[in-house]
């Protein structure tokens, strides 16, 4: 049986860290970004963590 592929949208957008949580980028930061303050601005560049169904699904899409 031949391993799985990973989907490559999925390894785009998530990184699994080493103790298995999914790190990933969150939106509001490509464009517009004159309009928001710099607290927010910093706030949102920040990564985040997924939390549970999410997190499955990320990993089944990952191959992990």
């Amino acid at each position: 049986m031949p391993k799985m592929k990973t989907n490559s949208a999925a390894s785009k957008r998530a990184k699994i860290t080493g103790t298995g949580k999914v790190k990933h980028v969150g939106s509001a930061m490509r464009h517009n970004l004159e309009h928001k303050s710099a607290r927010q601005r910093r706030a949102l560049s920040a990564d985040d963590v997924l939390r549970g169904g999410q997190t499955k699904k990320i990993k089944t899409l990952l191959a992990k």
